[in-house]
Formats: C-alpha cells, sequence, structure tokens
C-alpha cells in the first residue's frame, strides 16, 4: 500500500469538517529503543491507517511521540492494538479535554533523529533516572509549598493563552531553546523543589533526568502533564491550578482547561485566547486573534496579508516564488504586525 497521503490537505480538511463521523482525540509517547525506525514507521502506517487513524507522529531509535484522533467505532481495536504492540504497551492514552473530533485529518507517520528535538547528546547522562511523577493531588500539595518552583517547559506561544499560578514561563520558541534558559533561571535554586510541566509529559520526561545530572536535588513532573492534571482535577473534584487553554499542536489549536482568558488579542488587545493561523498562504502566522478582528481582517494577521488572500492564485502564488516559507503551520507567533503581542 501507499504509505502517505495522496489528496489535497483543502479537501481533506473540507471532508472532516462536514463528517459527522465521531472521533476521540488522544495523545502518548514512549522512550523506547527501535532498532529500525524507518520498518516499524511502515507497518505502523499500514496498521492505523485500517483503524482509521489520522494525525502526527513521530519514530525515532529513542522511541514515539503521536497525536492522533481515532473514530469511535474503532476506539476498542485500537486500545487492543496499542495494549498487544511491544512498543507501545503500557502506555498512557492522553484523551483529550476539550475534544470536537477535528483536530486531525490525515494521517503522518515521521522518522526523525528524536521524538522531541533537544539538542541534547543523550550518551553524556542517563536518560531513564528521570524526576518523580506527579498526580494532580500531589501536584497542588507540593504547589502550595514555599520552597516550591513550578517550571513551564512549553514555548511562549503556549504559556501565553494558560499557565499554572506562579509558574516562571520562559519567553522562548522551542524546547531546545527552553532548556538552558530554566537552567540559568534556577541555577542558584538547585536545592528547591522544582516541579516541571508540559503539554502531555515527554518534553518533562528529558528535562528532568538532564536536571538531576545537572545536580538538581529534588526534581518532580506532572504526570501525563496539563491534559492528564486537568482530567484528574474533573474526575476527582480537585482545585484546578491552572489558568486558561491549553495549546494544543493541531487543528483545534487549544482546549479550554477553565474559564480564565488570561491573554489578549495580538491585534486590537481586547481579551481573547483563540489562537489561528493567518490565511494568507505565504505567511500562516501563529497569532491570537479575536472574532471583531478575525472578520475585520478576514482571518489574516494584517491588512498587507488580506490584500494578498483576494488576489488571483496566480499572483498569489508568484509573490511565494523563490521563498523557504519552511514549516509555517506554527510559525512562532512573533511578528512586529502583532501590536498586542505580549
Amino acid at each position: 500500500m501507499i504509505l502517505h497521503n495522496r489528496v489535497n490537505k483543502d479537501v481533506l480538511k473540507e471532508k472532516l469538517q462536514n463528517s459527522t463521523e465521531k472521533r476521540v482525540t488522544l495523545s502518548f509517547y514512549k522512550y523506547v529503543r527501535l532498532e529500525n525506525p524507518a520498518e516499524y514507521r511502515d507497518q505502523l502506517y499500514a496498521d492505523f491507517f485500517k483503524l482509521g487513524v489520522f494525525g502526527r507522529i513521530y519514530a525515532a531509535e529513542e522511541g514515539i511521540n503521536a497525536q492522533i484522533s481515532v473514530p469511535n467505532d474503532n476506539f476498542d481495536a485500537f486500545e487492543a492494538y496499542v495494549d498487544n504492540s511491544p512498543e507501545l504497551s503500557g502506555e498512557r492514552l492522553n484523551i483529550a479535554i476539550d475534544d470536537n473530533g477535528k483536530s486531525f485529518f490525515k494521517l503522518k507517520i515521521q522518522v526523525r533523529s528524536k521524538i522531541v528535538a533537544d539538542g541534547l547528546n543523550d550518551s553524556t547522562f542517563d536518560v531513564t533516572d528521570r524526576g518523580t511523577h506527579l498526580k494532580a493531588e500531589e501536584f497542588n500539595k507540593l504547589a502550595s509549598d514555599p520552597n516550591t518552583i513550578i517550571v513551564d517547559m512549553r514555548n511562549h506561544y503556549e504559556s501565553e493563552v494558560g499557565h499554572f499560578e506562579k509558574a516562571i514561563c520562559p519567553d522562548v520558541d522551542t524546547f531546545r531553546e527552553a532548556l538552558p534558559v530554566v537552567e540559568n533561571i534556577l541555577e542558584d535554586k538547585k536545592d528547591k523543589n522544582i516541579v516541571m510541566y508540559c503539554t502531555g509529559g515527554i518534553r518533562c520526561e528529558k528535562a528532568s533526568a538532564y536536571y538531576k545530572h545537572k545536580g538538581f536535588q529534588n526534581v518532580f513532573q506532572l504526570e501525563g502533564g496539563i491534559i492528564e492534571y486537568a482530567r484528574q482535577v474533573n474526575s476527582k473534584g480537585l482545585e484546578n491550578k491552572f489558568k486558561g487553554k491549553n495549546f494544543v499542536f493541531d487543528e483545534r489549536l487549544g482546549e479550554r482547561i477553565s474559564d480564565d482568558v488570561i491573554s489578549v488579542c495580538h491585534q486590537c488587545g481586547d481579551k481573547s485566547d483563540s489562537h489561528t493561523n493567518c490565511k494568507n498562504d505565504g505567511c500562516h502566522l501563529l497569532f491570537i486573534q479575536c472574532e471583531k478582528c478575525a472578520a475585520k481582517y478576514e482571518g489574516c494577521c494584517s491588512s498587507e496579508c488580506q490584500e494578498i488572500i483576494h488576489l488571483p492564485e496566480e499572483e498569489q502564488a508568484e509573490i511565494r516564488r523563490g521563498k523557504n516559507l519552511g514549516r509555517q503551520v506554527f510559525k512562532k507567533g512573533r511578528s512586529e504586525k502583532l501590536i498586542y503581542k505580549n
């Protein structure tokens, strides 16, 4: 079978939006040795394609990282597949909190050197000597300790719309950048309780081992990340110390964890935490836009981009020609066009 999608993405997106099929959005990861990631990728694609799985998956020699959606009708079969897989069994499936089933429109599995780009030389420290995992109740208790420092290991555009109370939120674009920045911030606090969190836990798995290697004595991580924390808070009636939205890397761009709106529209300054990507195909800048500005600028980040989307497609393509656009979908949300960006 063909191991990649061959249908135009716009057609697939429209098909997904018009579909009445119920789907479950979830994520999972596992640090596990894959002797041949390319071969594993091919088999996983074939198996997941049969189950109707959509999403984005990375496979590397160090393991697997997946954000996907599964048809409700196939979910039991999917769980059975995971349970019977030597590579995947035993790992938590982080089920989305605020889910409309429209998170992904195709299946994409890529082989990479690492499942999260961290820039670390793993041979220099014990990556399995990770921090102590905390459940939601344990996190809340430790968060109330004055000897505790809470650190958000995510990027600036993630923490901007939602974060834990009193958390340190580094102004960084990538996890690779966050590691040394956080180390510098905490360099004189190695005897404190360092509690880290991220979306689903994967970044903290590596970061906690790295900081222990660097001499931090009391390193903790939120088990299952924000997603699992929200699930436990809801199911057990616990105090919710997370304010705002949890940014997610799919078509939803966020799931609400609390009613608090802690950010503003980047174009007018009104309260908003709705991320979008600029509708100009030559831009696709990630930014926060309220409903009023979405209507005014037709989903674009600026009047310049708004003018471009009304040009004939041939002219738009000519404007884009020769430019290395790179991976635009999650461009880092920084632009001089955004007047109210922090």
